[in-house]
């Protein structure tokens, strides 16, 4: 094997070639040779492993290159040294030799070594134009010489630094030539290297799902080869944070630093990981920690001479001491400089700053410095999709200072649609999800406005401005993918496998691991599904909502500044109350759920005083309101994080009809849905239920041509086929929220889970759901207030109404409430109608009461 395919090696199966080098070294090579072996071992150690042990073995190989009088072999082996100088934080050294090497040479020779230089240039030290003038040199000198190793490594070194420079069109087009070359030469990492650098071209023009896919691509090659790829892990952990996916970018990350720790790579890459360590440490709330980690980065940046990661990891470090509540003159003085400073090495990065700093002088009443950094920042509203947010906000909190209320709420409304636009590229519920967090300040601000001007159609506008946001736009089911079919199919059969076996041989660590494995599998499939910009939300309007209640009242909470606030719009009016701190609330509904699950149970001689925890709960959800409500039926739209109120067991609303909607154009979207043209009731059983089949054998009497599954029938792909656009789906089956993973939470059926990913396979959601067996009201609050659970992800595909239970039942208490719900439905009664009713007609048993009072409706 000659020099060149050694080195090409060493950068495509590290492994082997370490493995070749030693074996030649240790066989007195020549001195030709030995350089070759050396430079190999070097170049190996250098990407993936110990630098000094990498700057150990150049020396090495330069040294038997000078003996082997083979001045272009020298000069290319300066070259890897000047790169490994660079990495071990020997900045100034590294970059001399590669300026020392590069005059007088021409050809291939010469285009090899400015690739090197363009990398330092470029990556390293943020050089981008001094950079780019090598990388087109290179370029123009390795394309067509059939070096296609050397060409696509010109072509990504270009594309990098076109990238930096925001040329993201004509950087993808010279990523995507350049990863043809490294297939057809073999070149796997290279490979890899390009395909996770054209994630982070994808992620810069704002296309996340195609980000991920990349990503995850680039991922399972290096995995497959074994190899550990710190500028992976780097490009990853940011494309995640930006996704708010800040627990998997943990997971990454530190399991990077350990590994890299372990293997004493470069300074370089050690500085990177860690300036990343920080930034999931601060978007994880472990602010102390990622303090530490954005000194630590900044430290080494600045001693290896790269000003632009200095300043990065100095911007990170400014924005945790700010989030930890620091509002010091000093703070204010670093920010004005850093500000300065990225305004020559990064314009995205200054609005930022400029935010930043502009925050901290309106925290500090400097009105002055504060419009001055907010000016700068608000004129980036133009630039890239991180820019412009910081630029909206910047302008909103401008316009705010001003008293411009105008222009302020314009300023809001304009940078709310650039997410929402944002939002529709995202194919994957829990994207979207997370992407609404990017919004809450600015809707904040505009909600804390109208609470101050006292207007209450304001606040209910600006409530439902930024309230349930996913759920107004459409839908997006995963791609057809006969491997998340196979991985959902697995997950579902390894479940079933773990909660029925009792055999122990069959050892559950191993079990365990696999179905961690899976459950990650399905969440890389969906997670890269692309979203459609076709569909574009409702326009919430006041005057609609007042024009569909007729009979109602709608009470829809707010939380404003930790303050719970109540819009009631009834008899064509909506009033504003204060209700209290929103922490009272949320104490008090603990309390109710914690005695709600106590009294199904059926346990202990003294009963709860129901009634009094229900009052109180009421004082704190709704303080007098409740009283002064019209007759007639209720709608409630509560906060994310007080969306599992048992509101029967408020007393104002015992005997009310009472629905629950995540935002009144929620409520408006599912009063309009229309019921399919045939009706199709689907009542299905699953096991283990206390009571059997009983429920459902008795509501089949009632619906005599309904579709049964149950007694071994309810398996998972035959409940989502009979549920496919049904008017009525019953289910009786226990089920489980997973509040670490909302989106696992499931329904256990004959073959095992049926989870949120299954039922977003479905092509039309059921009409109407009644769950009638486990506490699937849950949701996990995410984003900036929206749900994550089976309920929110059936409203969202499209059903108008589910009833379901609050905290888990008991299955004999519930069976005659069912039966009289449907009672209702059959006689014509809406869902919250039907409910009520079933509810009272329970008489004063304890458990059936209790049965009752968990239950609520939510839709129409």
């Amino acid at each position: 094997m000659d020099a060149d395919e050694l080195h090409a090696l060493a950068l495509s199966r590290p492994a082997d070639a370490l493995k070749i080098a030693h074996d030649v070294l240790a066989n007195s090579p020549s001195d030709a040779d030995a350089a070759a072996a050396h430079k190999a071992a070097g170049v190996v150690h250098r990407d993936f492993g110990d630098i000094r042990e990498a700057v150990t073995e150049l020396k090495a190989a330069y040294g038997h290159a000078r003996k082997a009088a083979d001045s272009d072999r020298e000069a290319d082996i300066l070259a890897s040294l000047g790169v490994a100088l660079v990495m071990a934080g020997q900045t100034r050294r590294g970059l001399a030799v590669l300026d020392s090497i590069v005059p007088g040479r021409t050809g291939v020779l010469a285009g090899r070594i400015l690739v090197r230089r363009v990398w330092v240039r470029g990556a390293l030290l943020g050089r981008n134009a001094e950079a780019l003038a090598d990388a087109e040199q290179a370029v123009e000198l390795l394309s067509d010489t059939g070096d296609l190793m050397w060409e696509a490594r010109a072509l990504t070194h270009r594309a990098m630094v076109l990238l930096a420079m925001g040329d993201i069109e004509r950087a993808d087009v010279d990523y995507a030539r350049s990863e043809e070359l490294f297939a057809k030469c073999g070149q796997q990492v290279e490979y890899a290297d390009t395909r996770q650098a054209r994630g982070a071209a994808a992620f810069a023009r704002g296309d996340l799902p195609t980000a991920l896919l990349y990503l995850d691509d680039a991922q399972r090659v290096v995995d497959e080869l074994g190899v550990f790829e710190p500028d992976l892990l780097v490009n990853k952990c940011v494309v995640l944070l930006a996704a708010g996916l800040t627990r998997d970018a943990l997971t990454e990350i530190n399991s990077a630093l350990e590994r890299f720790e372990h293997q004493r790579g470069s300074t370089a890459r050690r500085a990177e990981l860690l300036h990343c360590a920080g930034l999931a440490a601060h978007a994880a709330g472990a602010l102390e920690l990622a303090e530490s980690r954005s000194r630590d980065a900044m430290k080494l940046f600045r001693r290896q001479q790269r000003p632009w990661w200095a300043a990065r990891a100095e911007l990170a470090l400014l924005q945790t001491r700010y989030a930890g509540g620091d509002r010091t003159a000093r703070l204010l003085h670093t920010g004005q400089r850093l500000s300065a400073e990225l305004d020559r090495l990064d314009a995205d990065l200054a609005a930022e700053a400029h935010l930043l700093t502009g925050r901290i002088a309106l925290a500090r009443t400097e009105s002055a410095d504060a419009r001055r950094h907010l000016r700068i920042a608000a004129g980036a509203r133009d630039r890239g999709l991180r820019a412009r947010g910081a630029g909206w906000l910047a302008q909103g909190l401008l316009h705010q200072d001003d008293g411009r209320a105008r222009a302020m709420l314009a300023a809001c409304r304009q940078g709310l649609s650039l997410i929402e636009i944002y939002m529709r590229t995202l194919g994957a519920t829990e994207l979207r999800v997370l992407a609404t967090a990017q919004g809450a300040e600015l809707a904040a601000i505009a909600l804390r406005y109208a609470v101050q001007r006292g207007n209450a159609r304001q606040v209910l506008e600006w409530s439902e401005r930024w309230r349930a946001t996913v759920l107004a736009i459409p839908p997006v089911r995963p791609q057809e993918d006969d491997g998340l079919v196979a991985d959902l199919a697995a997950l579902r059969n390894l479940t079933y496998r773990l909660e029925t076996s009792h055999d122990q041989r069959l050892g559950s660590t191993p079990l365990h691991r696999e179905r961690r494995r899976l459950e990650s599998a399905v969440r890389r499939r969906v997670l890269v599904t692309p979203g459609t910009t076709d569909a574009r939300p409702d326009q919430f309007r006041s005057a609609d909502l007042l024009t569909q209640l007729g009979d109602r009242s709608l009470v829809e909470l707010t939380d404003v500044d930790d303050q719970l606030y109540a819009m009631v719009a009834a008899r064509g009016r909506v009033h504003l109350e204060l209700i209290g701190p929103t922490q009272v609330a949320t104490h008090r509904l603990s309390h109710a759920l914690f005695a709600l699950r106590r009294e199904s149970t059926g346990h202990g001689e003294h009963g709860l005083d129901l009634d009094a925890i229900g009052a109180r709960l009421e004082t704190a959800l709704l303080g007098d309101v409740a009283k002064h409500l019209p007759d007639g039926p209720v709608v409630v739209v509560p906060t994310g994080r007080l969306h599992a109120v048992p509101w029967s067991l408020l007393p104002s609303l015992r005997h009310r009809p009472t629905s629950v909607a995540p935002s009144a154009a929620a409520w408006l979207r599912a009063r309009s849905a229309v019921p399919p043209a045939t009706e199709r009731v689907v009542l299905i059983g699953g096991p283990q239920l206390s009571t059997g089949p009983e429920e459902i054998r008795r509501l089949s009497e009632m619906y005599p041509d309904a579709v049964v599954l149950t007694e071994g029938d309810a398996t998972a792909e035959a409940v989502l086929e009979a549920m496919d656009g049904a008017s009525l789906v019953h289910v009786a089956a226990h089920g489980r929220f997973r509040a670490d993973s909302p989106l696992f939470s499931a329904l256990q059926f004959d073959d095992g889970p049926l989870t949120v990913y299954d039922l977003e396979r479905l092509d039309h959601a059921p009409h109407r759901v009644v769950l009638s067996s486990c506490s699937s009201a849950l949701g996990g609050p995410s984003g900036a207030d929206e749900l994550l659970g089976l309920v929110s992800a059936l409203v969202a595909l499209g059903s108008s109404g589910v009833v379901a239970s609050v905290v888990p039942v008991n299955d004999p208490a519930t069976v005659p409430l069912m039966l009289g719900l449907h009672g209702r439905l059959r006689a014509g009664d809406d869902l919250a109608e039907a409910l009520a009713q079933a509810r009272m007609s329970g008489g004063d048993d304890r458990l059936a009461r209790t049965a009752g009072q968990s239950f609520i409706a939510l839709g129409a």
